[in-house]
């Protein structure tokens, strides 16, 4: 048995194979949600050591796109957590997804946590509904799925933060899912996985919303699955159609495009670096 299963999940090859086709025909593209899915005393324990991101060594974003902040690396995790993502990328876990997905090349953990770890967002936090980068800058692999898991305890409609899932031409949110604690999501990334949260996280200030975040990869990916952007390194953020409110996030995205045009790439990764290593 594994201490960070709950009761009916022990199973994980069984669990794979009674959901697979629910993951691969879900809409608007490839995803599922449980409830439950882990040890509640395991997660209390995780719960407990999540670090206060606002403060000591973190990555911070605030700009008209995304309002959050993440850990780097394993550096912000207790022993606790860093057993618990150890299993998440382990053998037992990764058969898991291979199984449930439809992801046919061998998924690939990363050890870095690049993006992924501890993700916190406050009263006023917001990630805007984008595609992720495709190609991950220290391996070189395919990005192809992303594991998230909820640690969020009383959490109430009214807050927002919801896991929001998008259509193609960005006209619906097919998909919401509320960041309870104890529930784990999973959708398949490529170019047209548009997901976000992107209205303004209205909970207490005493409180945030909290995750973990992994990201799997492959050597290797369908061509359907990438846009005429190709390789790219970088989030693709795109806005809501007929949402007034993205104006700013517009303007902001196309200067962005400007600068990222005219630069010379090596000078681009430079203030990329340095920008990251300020926060």
């Amino acid at each position: 048995m594994s201490e960070y299963l709950n009761t009916q999940y022990q199973d994980l090859q069984a669990v794979a194979q009674k959901y697979h086709e629910q993951y691969c025909n879900a809409s608007p593209f490839p995803s599922i949600h449980f409830n439950d899915f882990f040890n509640p005393e395991k997660l209390d324990e995780i719960l407990s050591e999540f670090p206060d991101l606002s403060k000591g060594d973190k990555i911070k974003f605030q700009n008209p796109n995304e309002i959050k902040l993440g850990s780097r690396g394993e550096n912000r995790f207790g022993p606790k957590t860093k057993a618990f993502m150890h299993f998440l990328n382990s053998q037992p876990f990764l058969e898991f997804l291979q199984e449930l997905t439809n992801v046919e090349e061998s998924l690939i953990p990363d050890p870095y946590f690049e993006g992924g770890g501890c993700h916190e967002s406050k009263r006023g936090g917001l990630l805007k509904v984008h595609a992720d980068f495709n190609k991950n800058r220290r391996t070189g692999l395919d990005r192809r799925l992303n594991v998230l898991v909820y640690l969020n305890k009383e959490w109430k409609d009214e807050y927002n933060g919801h896991f929001e899932l998008w259509n193609k031409d960005m006209t619906e949110c097919v998909t919401k899912v509320r960041p309870d604690f104890n529930t784990l999501a999973m959708f398949s990334t490529t170019d047209f996985s548009y997901h976000g949260l992107p209205d303004p996280i209205m909970c207490p200030e005493d409180m945030s919303r909290k995750s973990l975040a992994l990201y799997y990869y492959s050597n290797g990916r369908p061509a359907e699955e990438l846009s005429d952007r190709g390789a790219d390194e970088h989030t693709k953020f795109v806005s809501r159609k007929g949402n007034a409110s993205e104006a700013k996030m517009r303007r902001f995205n196309t200067m962005v495009n400007v600068v990222t045009d005219i630069t010379p790439p090596i000078i681009l990764r430079n203030l990329k670096k340095l920008v990251v290593k300020s926060t």
